[in-house]
C-alpha cells in the first residue's frame, strides 16, 4: 500500500465551498411615530389621511432581497481576472428575467459579460473573456425596479481586479508556469494525480484537466480520508495530516499546496491523490500570490473538470454558458 498523504477530494467533502456566506443584513423595520397629547392653547392635531396607494406599496415587505454576493468587495479583497460574481437571493426566483435584468455589471474597462442562472436562488456572472486587471468593476442590484418588489434595498458593491495570476500545469512535464500580467515569473516543479482509484467509473486519484479558479487558500489546512469513508485511525488508509500553503482550486479537494515529503518524485512523476503537490519555498510564493478568482488551467489528464465542479464555470465555452441565462434568447448583458 503506497503511504503517500491523500491529496484529492479531503476538505471539500467534509466543509463547504470557500465562498462568502455572511446574510445579508436585514432591512430596518420603521418605527411608529411617537404620540404626545398637545399643549394647553395648542391646535388640535391633525385628522389622519389614509395612505395612498403608492404608500401602501411602500410599505410592503420586500418579495426579494439578496443573501449574498461573492467575491467581497474592494475594501476586502483583490481578485484574480477569471474572478465570477456570485448573487445569491434570500428565496427562490420567481421571475429570472426580472431578477436578471435588474443586475448590471459595469466595468472601468469593457468587456462582454452574461449571467448564467444555476438555481432556483442562485445566479453567476461571467465574461466572455477574462477581465482586464487593475481595474474597477461595479454591480448594481436594482431590486426595486423588479414589479412587486417595490420596497426592496438596492444594493451595489465595488470589485478590485489585481494582477492577471494565470499558471498553466503539465502533468506530462510535472512543471508549473506561472505567469503575472502575461510575463513568465515562475516556474515550479510539481506532482500530480498518479490514479488508481476508480468510483463509480471516475478515477478519483486523477488531477482534474481544465480551467481552474482558485476559491481560498489557508497557511495550514488539515487533509484526512474521510472523503473516501475512511474514519477509523487503525484502517491502513486513514490519515490525517496538516498541509501547508494550501490554495484550494475545486469543490473536489483539489489544491495548490506544499508536498509533504517525497520532495524527489517532484518534477519527475506524479504520486498525488490528486493534488498539485510542489516544492516549499514554490508552494509558499504560490500561496502568497494567490487571488480568488486566478486562473490555473491544468493539462494532461483523462479526468475533465466538471464546470459545476468549485468555480470551474470557463470550462462551458460562451455560447454555452449565454444559454443559461433568463433573458430573451440568452443574450448576454454588456458590462
Amino acid at each position: 500500500m503506497n503511504p503517500l498523504p491523500r491529496m484529492l477530494a479531503v476538505a471539500a467533502l467534509i466543509t463547504t465551498v470557500a465562498a462568502c456566506t455572511t446574510e445579508g443584513t436585514p432591512a430596518p423595520v420603521a418605527q411608529a411615530a411617537a404620540t404626545s397629547v398637545p399643549a394647553a392653547g395648542a391646535a388640535a392635531p391633525k385628522r389622519a389621511v389614509p395612505r395612498t396607494s403608492v404608500q401602501k406599496v411602500a410599505a410592503k415587505k420586500a418579495k426579494l432581497e439578496i443573501a449574498d454576493i461573492t467575491p467581497e468587495g474592494e475594501a476586502k479583497e483583490k481578485v484574480g481576472v477569471g474572478f465570477p460574481i456570485i448573487v445569491t437571493f434570500d428565496r427562490d426566483v420567481p421571475d429570472r428575467a426580472a431578477a436578471e435584468a435588474a443586475l448590471q455589471v459595469q466595468a472601468e474597462r469593457q468587456v462582454d459579460g452574461a449571467w448564467r442562472w444555476v438555481s432556483d436562488r442562485k445566479v453567476i456572472y461571467r465574461t466572455k473573456t477574462y477581465w482586464r486587471p487593475h481595474q474597477k468593476v461595479q454591480l448594481n442590484a436594482r431590486l426595486s425596479q423588479i414589479p412587486g418588489n417595490e420596497a426592496a434595498k438596492d444594493v451595489s458593491r465595488r470589485f478590485a481586479v489585481g494582477y492577471s495570476n494565470v499558471s498553466v500545469v503539465n502533468t506530462r512535464s510535472h512543471v508549473m508556469k506561472v505567469r503575472r500580467d502575461g510575463k513568465l515569473v515562475k516556474s515550479i516543479p510539481i506532482s500530480a494525480g498518479r490514479g488508481g482509484m476508480v468510483k463509480n467509473g471516475v478515477d478519483v486519484y486523477l488531477t482534474t484537466s481544465g480551467t481552474h479558479l482558485t476559491m481560498n487558500k489557508k497557511p495550514l489546512e488539515t487533509m484526512t480520508s474521510a472523503w473516501m469513508g475512511v474514519t477509523d485511525p487503525k484502517d491502513p488508509q486513514y490519515y490525517k495530516e496538516e498541509i501547508p500553503w494550501a490554495v484550494r482550486i475545486s469543490d473536489s479537494g483539489e489544491y495548490v499546496h506544499q508536498s509533504a515529503g517525497y520532495y524527489q518524485f517532484l518534477g519527475r512523476s506524479n504520486q498525488s491523490h490528486g493534488c498539485v503537490r510542489a516544492t516549499p519555498a514554490g508552494a509558499k510564493w504560490f500561496y502568497g500570490i494567490a487571488q480568488r478568482g486566478d486562473v490555473v488551467k491544468i493539462t494532461g489528464t483523462k479526468r475533465q473538470l466538471g464546470w459545476q465542479n468549485g468555480w470551474g464555470y470557463w470550462q462551458l465555452n460562451w455560447t454555452e454558458w449565454k444559454k443559461g441565462s433568463a433573458l430573451t434568447k440568452g443574450t448576454a448583458a454588456k458590462s
